[in-house]
């Protein structure tokens, strides 16, 4: 992720902070606008045909469409118990500047997206011998919402969350099945010759995409990494562990905060391959400290 390095360096600055708020407050906007005033939301839509007639908003307002719509108790669990703590577990994760990307980088690959299928159909589709224009109505937030918990899944793969609030299960199990729903959906629609819906879903995981193979080790075959890693085994030995303020051993230790799995055991460690030497940091300071060369 050395671009993204370099984007941050440059600049970090224009992150915006707790930019969760603002997405969730977007979507209680929509949903209020598809509960009491329905007709509004086609004024808002990305549809790329207004677009191209003046109706310059259109590239900003379609966010207003929830990922999700009907019943108002739902909602309101997927809103405080879904987006706004994975988002902002993500942002304190990666940093304001590289969450900001990531969902903007979402937004404009989904309005690139819109541009491409307007260009290439006209805004018109034949299907089984009728033509049918193309609304803006196709174009949500719901699978850049699905790309953010693909991106905590990745982040924290470990983690448990209480499914239906009783069944506990692994991020990494519901990344599976997300995944699966939307392989499902991409498919269902190719095979009904829908492929025009199946450009805003790929434009809308891109930013997923190109995080889950910036952040994969391509070099896990390097001489240096593979000694990187036997000191790594090393320090995961019993003689490796450390011992907190009461004497007990502990496996991970932040070289940052000083927290163990004792403190919190839901933390995620993980040594940084930056860093000269074997140093570990919690979820929270794994990817906002300052390496040690």
């Amino acid at each position: 992720m050395k671009f993204i390095d370099k984007l941050e360096r440059k600049f970090g600055k224009y992150g915006i902070p707790n930019l969760t708020v603002y997405v969730c407050a977007c979507y209680v906007i929509g949903y209020l606008l598809e509960l009491f005033n329905p007709g509004i939301m086609s004024m808002l839509s990305l549809d790329m045909a207004k677009v191209f007639q003046g109706q310059i908003w259109r590239l900003v307002t379609w966010v207003l469409y929830p990922p999700s719509s009907g019943n108002l108790i739902l909602f309101i669990i997927m809103i405080f118990f879904f987006y706004y703590p994975i988002g902002t577990s993500l942002e304190r994760t990666w940093g304001t500047f590289r969450y900001t990307l990531y969902i903007f980088s979402g937004i404009i690959f989904t309005v690139i997206a819109a541009l491409i299928v307007y260009l290439v159909t006209g805004g018109f589709v034949t299907i089984n011998g009728m033509v049918y224009a193309l609304g803006g109505s196709m174009y949500t937030t719901y699978y850049i919402s699905m790309s953010i918990f693909l991106a905590y899944a990745v982040s924290y793969p470990n983690m448990r969350v209480l499914l239906m609030f009783v069944i506990p299960i692994k991020m990494s199990w519901m990344a599976i099945f997300y995944g699966v729903i939307i392989l499902y959906d991409i498919i269902s629609y190719l095979r009904a010759g829908y492929w025009f819906m199946v450009v805003p879903i790929v434009a809308s995981f891109l930013n997923f995409a190109i995080y889950f193979f910036g952040t994969r080790d391509m070099s896990r075959y390097n001489p240096k990494e593979i000694h990187r890693k036997q000191e790594f085994r090393k320090a995961m030995e019993p003689q490796g562990r450390v011992r907190n303020g009461s004497g007990t051993v502990t496996k991970h230790k932040c070289a940052i905060c000083g927290r163990t799995e004792l403190d919190d055991p839901n933390l995620e460690f993980r040594f940084c391959s930056k860093c000269s030497g074997n140093y570990e940091y919690c979820q929270d300071h794994l990817f906002t400290h300052q390496h040690i060369k």
